[in-house]
């Protein structure tokens, strides 16, 4: 991406505001654009391994830059990163993914998954763990699937406390089962933000997790 860009995003985080922002519209418009270039690329790339997504346009897995405050006890009007999911369907489908997520203050990071997904889509999920457990662990354990992603996170809010109805606790699969969300990221250094093979870089990672959301997509199928 552009520095320009980037140093669009430091500033907002520092004007959280409307009166800046609509000061500074024209440079938002920029990085946006310039943001949408690096997802193209991405899109593209991606795109060669994973047909569900080739077809897809910027427009339809960019998130807006507008936060919803309605519940939220931070008002600040606007997001300080540009954030896309490249998700057969777009960025609002039921599917699993792939999200780049663009911040300075080495804050940026790629990866994946279906995050808190509808029960209904969850159970399929936690029955195709269950019943392709070796090839579920196949995947994920793959010497470079773990050097890129490292294991799917299991920050509390994505764990169940005990095993769903319907497995027991000595399940094999059952630390897996327990997820309700099953995603994945890797950190990106701001240096590299301004690389100009950053897409390029972006597609490399997303190859390694393609066979991880296929397996998802399938069971959701």
């Amino acid at each position: 991406m552009e520095t320009a860009s980037i140093q669009f995003l430091k500033s907002l985080a520092k004007n959280n505001h409307k009166e800046w922002f609509d000061a500074n519209r024209p440079k938002y418009e920029a990085a946006k654009a310039d943001f949408a270039e690096l997802v193209a690329a991405v899109i593209s790339g991606t795109g060669k391994a994973d047909a569900t997504v080739a077809a897809l346009q910027p427009k339809e897995c960019i998130f807006r830059i507008n936060r919803d405050v309605r519940f939220s006890k931070d008002k600040s009007p606007y997001k300080p990163h540009f954030g896309a999911s490249i998700t057969r369907d777009g960025r609002k489908s039921m599917y699993a993914g792939y999200y780049v997520h663009i911040q300075p203050g080495n804050q940026s990071f790629i990866g994946g998954g279906i995050w808190m997904p509808e029960p209904g889509v969850l159970k399929k999920l936690r029955q195709e763990i269950d019943y392709c457990f070796d090839e579920f662990s196949s995947i994920i354990n793959h010497k470079k699937f773990v050097a890129a992603y490292g294991a799917p996170e299991r920050s509390a809010e994505y764990v169940l406390s005990r095993p769903p109805k319907g497995y027991e606790a000595d399940n094999p699969a059952i630390e897996f089962i327990k997820l309700k969300s099953l995603v994945v990221s890797k950190l990106i250094p701001d240096e590299m933000l301004t690389q100009k093979d950053l897409a390029k870089q972006i597609v490399a990672s997303f190859g390694t997790l393609q066979p991880l959301i296929a397996f998802i997509n399938r069971a959701l199928e």
